[in-house]
């Protein structure tokens, strides 16, 4: 019977503590005897001084274990994790979230992104947690990014792009971008239902990110006629799942370089088709590609024979 409470709260969860447009996954803790917000941080953030968090989160006043009643529930939040679909912007996707696409530079920060670039079809990207602070007396923006942002002069920007316009003043809610709002060691297993559906808890991401991380390896291979090491790494990177279409491109498109290189012309033509089911529109520098690249490129776009 408990079980089936936990797992009605977690689906509470998810639906009615979204802050904005955008839900935003939480976990439900049941309160203990000697629970205090410092010790349920620690637990499921591995950091203590995330009460100050849980305790806005849940709208609880005082400090310590004030407001805490054994067999209680109280929310714990955390970012979550998007996977883009085709022709989606940074713009389209604040919007999704947030509720106002003036807020996706927080969603470009967050995810190392580029304003100019929109996102790749495929990417998972780190949704910041926003959190809703009740701007208490006295209060200003710089005290409120001191509670829960790194201490930077950063912080109070990032706040305040976020909230534009927002009148600081007692009473008034401004959203906190919590960018490291993650569930940690004995939370994170606790936990493991919502944070796999909070899309797959970044795992995706994760290993998108090792992947760009080893991608200037792979060129640099190909530029150093290492082919035979280049074709090994890039079949491993392509065998990571959860690939962005632009890591696969990339991937693609040095091996086939290396299948030229290693007289496998059928399977560089391969690689260029599966570069172009993706990217239709790719082109290869005809000035820095050698012809026998590019012959096998010009092969791999005439229509397959049936």
């Amino acid at each position: 019977m408990r079980q089936r409470i936990v797992s009605v709260l977690l689906v509470l969860g998810f639906s009615a503590s979204a802050a904005v447009a955008g839900a935003q996954p939480v976990y439900t803790h049941a309160v203990q005897d000697g629970d205090t917000l410092a010790s349920i941080a620690q637990r499921y953030y591995a950091d203590p001084t995330r009460e100050a968090v849980l305790r806005e989160a849940n709208r609880m006043k005082g400090s310590g274990a004030s407001g805490l009643v054994a067999g209680s529930w109280i929310f714990i939040p955390m970012v979550s994790f998007y996977r883009v679909s085709k022709d989606e912007t940074w713009k389209s996707i604040a919007t999704q979230f947030y509720g106002l696409p003036s807020r996706s530079a927080t969603l470009i920060e967050a995810n190392n992104g580029n304003r100019r670039v929109e996102p790749d079809e495929g990417a998972e990207l780190l949704i910041p947690y926003p959190l809703r602070h009740v701007v208490a007396p006295g209060e200003t923006l710089a005290k409120i990014a001191k509670t829960y942002l790194p201490d930077s002069p950063l912080s109070v920007k990032r706040l305040r792009a976020f909230n534009p316009g927002a009148r600081i003043e007692r009473g008034r809610v401004v959203l906190v971008p919590l960018f490291d709002l993650r569930l940690a060691g004995e939370g994170q297993t606790k936990a493991s239902a919502a944070f796999m559906l909070a899309a797959g808890g970044g795992a995706a991401k994760a290993a998108q990110d090792e992947v760009e991380t080893a991608l200037p390896e792979l060129i640099e291979q190909v530029e150093k006629a290492q082919f035979a090491e280049a074709v090994a790494l890039g079949n491993r990177l392509l065998g990571t799942q959860s690939l962005s279409s632009t890591q696969v491109v990339t991937i693609e498109k040095e091996l086939a370089v290396a299948y030229v290189a290693l007289e496998r012309a059928d399977l560089a033509e391969a690689a260029f088709r599966a570069a172009l089911a993706l990217q239709p529109n790719l082109e290869l520098d005809t000035v820095r590609t050698s012809p026998r690249v590019l012959e096998a490129f010009k092969r791999a776009k005439q229509p397959t024979k049936d």
